[in-house]
């Protein structure tokens, strides 16, 4: 029997490998007909040929990009789970919508080394699906925001809301699991058609540098003519002194391993700095680098500064050893990890078992950025307790450019849509797009 097990474990390596190369094309996503099920496609073909930056205009607009991570501990979400809190739709409406989880499984051998089981990913998509598509009458919104604030975003005519600035519904365009992590991107349902080039690339960075418990799920998609590339990681744990390095390691190898396919024309972007807009978001697990007295002591007056200056991620870029010309917005919140089941207090602060490890709080959870073209207006935490991290997000707006000579042009940007809305979408000036504001990490 023993034997049996030798021969059988190097055989569930290998095919698990092997799978997650032959399979990482292939993702979840609407189907086109707008139906309300997810079904596994592979990547899409139908697209131009000619290059995408062949024919640039002058003229661009601007999206609202919501993106978020969360690790949320390997507990299945409750079917009342409130996915609105985080996405907060109503009161900061968002034309694209990417969530990043990590542990949304079990890290055991069962699950890194098996099959995929979708059960889990796909509750959390009929959860954002829920919250996204949930329909709001004008009673709703009066309740929640003043009149004044309502015009921004829902236009009001003589005190009624006009019947065509109904929300309008979202679609899922891309779901990827890899084990635990799962990411999932979803756009107002009438940019669908100006999505293009979806595709998927999964690198495994755990057992034996690889295998899938650690890693990156990373997607990418054109909107209009220009590129996007979610990275959603998970990177190797451990508070002791050095660990640092094998997340530096890891973030060497998800830049270095992860790769897109090129197209027919061989023309689209194949490594993750290719892109156009690029954000990495994802349970970094860099920690504070102070004993851990002072820092939970530091953590209660909330010395946040004091703290940054000793977070790991921070100095790692600071001395030039991980995410060179990556940009982080100011951190304003608490850290994000490790907090006690369903409670406010972090882990180790009250009495625990006998010789039970105490982890110091860190900031784990982060969103970054890479490149032009990104403005981020928004980098806070939510407080949903249903694991020992709390969620973080963001909200960029990203500049597209769009072809001159396209079909839809004129009708896109001279629509009342796009005149009656301009919180959501602006013409950008010609000149390149300056990101004021934007902090370095």
């Amino acid at each position: 029997m023993q034997g049996r097990r030798e021969v059988m474990w190097p055989r569930l390596v290998a095919n698990k490998i092997l799978r997650k190369r032959s399979g990482s094309n292939n993702f979840v996503a609407d189907f086109p007909d707008n139906t309300e099920t997810l079904l596994e496609i592979p990547c899409s073909s139908h697209h131009v040929s000619s290059s995408p930056k062949a024919q640039f205009s002058d003229r661009k607009c601007s999206f609202k990009v919501f993106v978020s991570t969360w690790n949320v501990g390997a507990i299945a979400p409750m079917e009342d789970l409130n996915m609105e809190d985080l996405l907060n739709v109503q009161n900061n409406p968002c034309d694209i919508y990417v969530l990043g989880f990590q542990e949304i499984v079990t890290l055991n051998a069962g699950n890194v080394l098996g099959s995929e089981n979708s059960r889990i990913s796909m509750k959390w998509n009929s959860l954002i699906r829920a919250a996204l598509n949930k329909k709001i009458t004008p009673s709703d919104i009066y309740q929640e925001t003043k009149v004044g604030e309502l015009q921004k975003v829902y236009p009001v005519k003589d005190g009624n809301l006009k019947e065509s600035s109904v929300p309008r519904t979202f679609r899922c365009i891309i779901s990827k699991k890899m084990v635990g992590i799962l990411i999932s991107v979803w756009v107002r349902s009438d940019l669908h058609r100006y999505i293009r080039h979806p595709s998927v690339s999964c690198v495994g960075c755990g057992i034996m540098g690889c295998l899938g418990n650690k890693g990156s799920v990373s997607v990418r998609f054109y909107l209009r003519e220009t590129s996007f590339c979610f990275v959603c990681s998970h990177l190797a744990s451990g508070g002791k002194e050095g660990d640092e390095r094998n997340r530096n390691s890891n973030v060497a190898e998800i830049l270095s391993r992860t790769s897109f396919p090129r197209g027919p024309s061989l023309d689209l972007p194949r490594t993750i700095l290719d892109h156009d807009r690029v954000i990495l978001l994802g349970d970094l697990n860099y920690r504070i680098s102070l004993p851990e007295a002072t820092t939970r002591l530091l953590v209660e007056k909330g010395e946040w500064d004091v703290l940054l200056e000793n977070d790991q991620l921070r100095t790692e870029l600071t001395e030039g050893h991980v995410f060179e010309g990556w940009n982080e917005g100011v951190i304003e919140f608490g850290p994000t990890y490790k907090y006690c089941p369903n409670s406010d207090v972090y882990y180790g602060c009250l009495q625990g078992k006998r010789g039970e490890k105490r982890r110091a709080p860190a900031w784990c959870d982060r969103i970054l950025w890479f490149g032009k073209g990104l403005k981020q207006s928004q980098y806070s935490r939510g407080e949903c307790k249903l694991s020992d991290h709390r969620p973080v997000s963001a909200i960029f707006t990203a500049e597209v450019d769009v072809l001159r000579d396209s079909r839809g042009f004129e009708s896109y940007f001279l629509s009342d849509r796009f005149e009656r809305v301009p919180s959501q979408f602006e013409v950008c000036p010609t000149v390149d797009f300056l990101c004021n504001g934007r902090s370095s990490i």
